[in-house]
């Protein structure tokens, strides 16, 4: 019942196969004789099996046997199928009456397959061969003309006509013939027939050659040297119980069992009924794995025995007596198959690595399985272990493709480890294992990933060129080129986000550097959109936002904005002797262009002329009185105010302010401002400007006043007179030079407007400028005069000038 299920199963296999469009139904046949030299030509196969030049090199045709040996080369340049190699039919076939090397023309996308088979066509390439080249007869001389003895037929490999065919004796001897022929049984026989009666006496021994020719052409030959010795009588020879014996014996049988045992019989006694035996084995084998005990007939095995190398082991065995007559008997040991021959994968075709959008049903390997055992033992089946996206699928015969089934991830599952097994139906099964390991290569299906949704840079103001400020960092999935990672600034920034010529970025490690220096007071922040590209084809790409922050830095000392330090000549402020202390006599004003505790200023009093006199706000800048003005008071007093930030190292800037210690200013007249004033006055050339405009008359005649006015003060200062603007302004300076602090007489012009929200007056330059200078004591305390260590402060204005007088130019300053 087993067989027929088996052999259902092959006629359906075999229709399957008659049923696919891929296979040649009948096989091409060659035929070509063996020890063909290598390159020889065996067909023109494309041309047989239809197939252009073209075809051929674009579908991958090659050849395929079970065995994996590769006997034949097929060129597919040409089409033509020639031999690879040496062909020895007697190696590959032995005695087999027909040697037929089966193989298949593979072709790839589509997958074709095409039976060859090759007829190995035998020639005469082997001799005859003796089993013994050296044979010896102990023949009685009773014995008669013809008795014959036998010899062991001369083995040739070859087959039909080029095996042995006659045998002949050398020349001159005249006592035996060579007798042979195919018995009964089919078996050959050889013998030496004796022609004459032997005489001892005459002669003891002879020695002649036996040859053996076959039918080749050339025809070769062997030859066997035979010894003749002749005794006294001994009429009978050992006889076999059987002429064949035949014995079973399982491939994995022990070392040292008997195989069987083998009887001869001579009906002589004493001596020449005492029976030795003697084991020969056919000629082709060597390495006997039989062995014969001389005195029982037992054979035994040597070594392990395979059914796969040799099914059947031909023996011969000679029995002798001792008066030298032999007999030969043939043993046939035929060996039964066991299951001990694991189930073969070989691997026809093999693709890896895939890609990963590699579509389903694609072939990744093509592979055959065989089994070397037969029957049950050499039935095989495949299986895939646990795999959801491959299975097997059969192909032809014993082949076998692995395919998808579904898509394929790099990035969830780089490499499938595939195990195909492979098992026997044999009892207990053999099993065998290939496995398939898949890499799957890489596609650019992932774009690069920052690790940040966006960054944010610091960088101080006045930074160096090129200064590294910080990195973007961004990842990709995939692998090799399509990971490798570029940066760069996007060239499109949009309207409101301007491009920032000021920020690079390193487009290997994504290194963000500021080419340039920074001003805090000019940008504060900027944004730059940074590109990170993969080297795929096509590229990914991903962007992100980079916010630069601008920090600040103390490169920015203050301005002084009140009092303006530039104006020439200097403002004064006029305070009254009358005035308390806390009295608010100016306030200084700066800003600092730097933020945060950078621009945090504070107010010192660096330099007085009384010291005491003076305090200034710390915070505020205003100037005020420390204490009441007293009669021992310099009426002029100039002070230096520092003006520091909060920054480290800090920045400073000085203000200088000139004050009048007036004893009352109230009723004081003064003259219109001169055409020199009111260029420097931007205030009162408003208001000229509009008196002019609307009272053109009042202007040309106040002009005319001012013209004849100076002409007279002119004249007056000549003749050695000094003006005063108002009695109270004369009496007020007459006690400052009588007290010692006004060298020389000076006429000074007072203008104060109208209506002025600022209280604003202005000395003018001295009116006689070319007096002759006279030494000026100016009074002053040990505290009237202060310093802030480590402040340089100029005291160029307040000191005396040379000799010790101030001039007109310092003056002016106060």
């Amino acid at each position: 019942r087993r067989r027929a299920m088996a052999l259902a199963r092959q006629v359906l296999c075999v229709s399957a196969f008659l049923a696919l469009p891929l296979a040649r139904a009948e096989p091409i046949r060659y035929s070509v004789a063996e020890e063909a030299e290598s390159g020889s030509l065996v067909g023109e196969l494309a041309e047989d099996a239809r197939l252009t030049p073209a075809q051929l090199s674009a579908r991958r045709a090659r050849l395929v046997s079970e065995d994996g040996r590769q006997h034949f080369r097929f060129e597919r340049a040409s089409g033509r199928l020639v031999v690879a190699g040496r062909l020895d039919r007697e190696e590959l076939c032995a005695q087999s009456a027909t040697c037929m090397l089966p193989f298949e023309l593979l072709l790839s996308e589509p997958l074709q397959f095409f039976r060859v088979e090759v007829d190995l066509e035998d020639i005469n390439d082997h001799s005859p061969v003796f089993p013994n080249d050296r044979v010896t007869f102990k023949i009685p001389e009773t014995s008669e003309p013809g008795s014959r003895f036998p010899l062991e037929v001369a083995r040739d490999l070859d087959i039909g006509r080029n095996t042995v065919q006659e045998y002949s004796i050398s020349p001159g001897n005249k006592y035996f013939t060579v007798s042979y022929g195919t018995g009964i049984s089919g078996k050959k026989y050889l013998e030496l027939l004796l022609e004459k009666p032997l005489d001892r006496e005459e002669q003891t021994e002879m020695g002649f050659s036996v040859i053996a020719v076959d039918g080749g052409t050339p025809p070769r030959s062997g030859t066997a040297q035979v010894k003749i010795v002749v005794l006294d009588a001994n009429d009978n020879a050992p006889i076999f119980t059987q002429e064949v014996y035949v014995a079973n014996v399982l491939e994995n049988t022990p070392e040292g069992s008997v195989v069987l045992t083998v009887m001869a019989t001579d009906p002589d006694a004493g001596l020449n009924g005492d029976i030795s035996y003697q084991l020969s084995q056919t000629v082709g084998q060597s390495d006997s794995a039989f062995l014969i005990d001389p005195i029982t007939g037992e054979i035994k095995v040597t070594k392990t025995l395979d059914f796969e190398t040799a099914q059947i082991h031909e023996l011969s065995v000679r029995a002798t007596d001792g008066g030298g007559l032999s007999a030969i008997c043939k043993v046939l040991v035929e060996v039964v198959d066991v299951n001990d021959n694991a189930p073969e994968l070989v691997v026809s075709s093999f693709s890896s690595p895939l890609p990963e959008n590699t579509v389903p049903g694609t072939v990744v390997a093509l592979f055959t399985v065989r089994d070397r055992d037969s029957g049950a033992n050499g039935k095989i089946s495949c299986a895939l272990q646990d795999q959801l996206f491959f299975s097997l699928r059969p192909a032809y015969k014993n082949y076998y493709e692995l395919v998808t089934v579904s898509a394929l991830d790099r990035e969830e599952t780089p490499q499938y480890i595939l195990s195909v097994t492979a098992a026997d139906a044999g009892s207990p099964p053999l099993t065998s294992t290939q496995t398939f390991t898949v890499d799957i290569s890489d596609v650019n299906d992932n774009a690069p990933v920052f690790n940040q949704t966006s960054y944010t840079m610091y960088v101080r103001e006045n930074n160096v060129p090129t200064v590294f400020v910080g990195a973007v960092s961004a990842a990709d999935a995939d692998v090799g080129l399509n990971a490798k990672v570029s940066y760069s600034l996007a060239a499109e920034q949009g309207p409101e986000r301007p491009w920032c010529s000021c920020i690079s970025v390193n487009s290997e490690n994504g290194h963000v550097f500021v080419l340039r220096p920074l001003d805090y007071e000019h940008l504060r922040q900027t944004e730059v959109t940074v590109s990170a590209s993969d080297a795929g084809s096509p590229p990914l790409r991903a962007n992100v936002t980079v916010r630069l922050v601008v920090l600040d830095e103390n490169d920015n000392a203050p301005l002084v904005l009140y009092p303006a330090q530039e104006s020439s000549p200097a403002s004064s402020e006029l305070v009254p002797v009358s005035a308390e202390a806390g009295y608010l006599i100016s306030k200084v004003v700066a800003v600092d262009a730097d933020s945060g505790q950078n621009s945090w200023l504070s107010y010192h009093l660096l330099r007085a002329t009384d010291p005491g006199l003076f305090s200034v706000g710390l915070q505020s800048g205003e100037v005020r009185l420390r204490r009441p003005v007293t009669e021992r008071d310099s009426v002029k007093q100039k002070l230096l105010v520092l003006v520091r930030d909060n920054g480290k190292p800090p920045l400073s800037a000085t203000a200088a302010l000139s004050a009048l210690l007036l004893k009352d200013f109230s009723d004081v007249r003064l003259p219109h401002s001169s055409p020199a004033s009111e260029d420097q006055d931007t205030s009162l050339t408003t208001y000229l400007i509009i008196a002019l405009v609307f009272v053109s008359l009042l202007f040309l005649i106040s002009t005319a006043v001012l013209v004849a006015r100076k002409v007279c003060r002119r004249k007056e200062l000549k003749a050695g007179h000094v003006l005063y603007a108002a009695d109270t302004l004369q009496s007020g300076l007459a006690d400052a030079a009588a007290a010692g602090t006004l060298p020389r007489a000076y006429c000074y012009e007072i203008s104060l407007t109208t209506g002025s929200g600022n209280s604003e007056f202005r000395f003018l330059k001295p009116i006689l400028p070319s007096l002759p200078p006279q030494h000026c004591a100016v009074g002053q305390g040990p505290d009237e005069e202060q310093d802030f260590p480590g402040v340089p402060v100029s005291t160029e204005d307040m000191a005396p000038d040379n000799a010790g007088t101030l001039s007109a130019g310092q003056f002016n300053a106060l």
